[in-house]
């Protein structure tokens, strides 16, 4: 089983699919196919249960996804398309206010109804017409279009991440700790000593600059100046972090934003999300296949951007800006543990990793919380229409996280992407790596 899938091997087939309608064909039946098979392993109950309200049913992102290319491909541009089903568009809907009403996000679980048989035939429906439009188009139409195709695939490969992170949710809240693949052991991890890399003062670039798609919040590339700074080689350990456990580092109120801490509290968090601490004093963790015991070398995970804070504080260090992420990761191989390796799981490094000063699994394995705020860059300037609502209406209240994971497609991340979440979101595979001032 590979370790590592990069994402240069399909900027030439992304490419071909913004000129060639059976390029984007091939690519549309691609990652189509890709949401069918992460939803092989799960029986027809798991698919419906919504386990908390920040997550979805796997019914749901079928469904949902199906339902972008209905409303902004098809209803405009396909002859005489009829929808699937009349109500559909008020079921699926997601948090598009300017295409109409939806039913409230906490309530997907209630709908028992359209079936999963129902939404795959919703699939194969919609798959149809799509295949119809692009044989059957003329060129000057396929390029009006191809902007919403690529934003729709990239669309269903977020979900796609999605699908795996809230699944793993719910079958973790399942007393019988069920595996959704058990596909053999993650390899323990090398121990992999920290060094530090430096980056001076400066002006630096960022944003996203080339012709190939990116969302519309990577844009414009815009200059940013940077104090001196030091970034670690890895993201902190499993080892690493029971430390800051066992020196009680959820009672220190020092170490913690104010927000975090109150968290802490009410909710009563003692360590990361998905762990347990065995009658005989060691930990364990759940992962996508089942429960294992956790190896103290490999990369933490499942952590909230107020863990990410305290941690980085009580190391006397810091989270890094996104923009310095962004800049020390300039010069790394877009390549790691994607969601293509099936590991599903963040992999420690190599035995003949962590020799020299080289930054280490900068993508995939785990999304790393940066201290930015998600705000708008200077310039930004979102879509007119519906489309404008998919990023830019979510600016408030939300931290940026970059590099993607190990439940990322390897062909949907960039150097500039920018993920977001809530502080004190802790179901992604989301970790932390630590900066120095210098």
């Amino acid at each position: 089983m590979p370790r590592h899938m990069t994402a240069r091997r399909e900027t030439a087939a992304l490419r071909a699919a913004q000129t060639n309608p059976q390029a984007m064909l091939d690519r549309y039946a691609n990652v189509r196919d890709m949401s069918l098979e992460l939803a092989r392993p799960l029986s027809p109950e798991d698919c419906v249960v919504q386990s908390m309200t920040e997550a979805s049913p796997t019914k749901w992102h079928l469904a949902h996804t199906t339902w972008f290319f209905e409303t902004f491909i098809l209803t405009g541009h396909a002859d005489r398309y009829q929808p699937f089903h009349e109500r559909y568009s008020f079921l699926f809907n997601s948090y598009y206010n300017q295409v109409g009403d939806r039913i409230a996000r906490p309530t997907r679980a209630m709908m028992t109804r359209p079936t999963m048989t129902e939404v795959l035939d919703y699939r194969e429906f919609v798959d149809g017409a799509m295949t119809h439009l692009l044989e059957h188009i003329d060129s000057n139409s396929f390029a009006s279009i191809v902007p919403l195709l690529e934003l729709g695939l990239q669309h269903e490969q977020q979900h796609q991440e999605l699908l795996l992170t809230d699944v793993k949710h719910l079958l973790s809240l399942n007393p019988l700790q069920p595996a959704y693949l058990d596909n053999g052991d993650v390899e323990p991890a090398a121990d992999v000593q920290v060094q530090w890399k430096s980056f001076e003062a400066g002006v630096y670039e960022v944003g996203y600059a080339a012709k190939d798609f990116c969302f519309d919040n990577e844009l414009p590339q815009h200059r940013v100046f940077l104090e001196a700074f030091s970034i670690a080689n890895r993201t902190v350990t499993n080892g690493e972090y029971i430390t800051f456990i066992n020196e009680k580092g959820y009672e220190r109120p020092e170490l913690w934003l104010d927000l975090g801490w109150s968290i802490v509290n009410e909710q009563q968090w003692a360590h990361p999300l998905y762990w347990r601490r065995e009658s005989d004093g060691s930990w364990s963790e759940f992962t996508l296949r089942g429960r294992r015991p956790v190896d103290e070398k490999a990369p933490l995970t499942a952590i909230s951007l107020f863990e990410a804070d305290a941690y980085a504080r009580w190391n006397g260090c810091r989270l890094p800006s996104e923009q310095e992420w962004e800049v020390a990761a300039a010069d790394v191989e877009v390549e790691g543990n994607f969601s293509d390796t099936r590991q599903l799981h963040p992999v420690g490094c190599e035995m003949n990793e962590g020799l020299g000063d080289g930054l280490l699994q900068m993508f995939g394995n785990n999304w790393e919380w940066t201290g930015s705020q998600y705000r708008p860059y200077p310039g930004y300037d979102p879509p007119t229409g519906a489309i404008g609502e998919y990023n830019g209406k979510f600016m408030c209240n939300q931290f940026v996280l970059r590099g993607g994971s190990c439940a990322t497609p390897a062909s949907h991340i960039r150097r500039t992407y920018r993920n977001f979440f809530p502080p004190e979101s802790r179901w992604q595979f989301a970790g932390v790596r630590l900066v120095k001032d210098y």
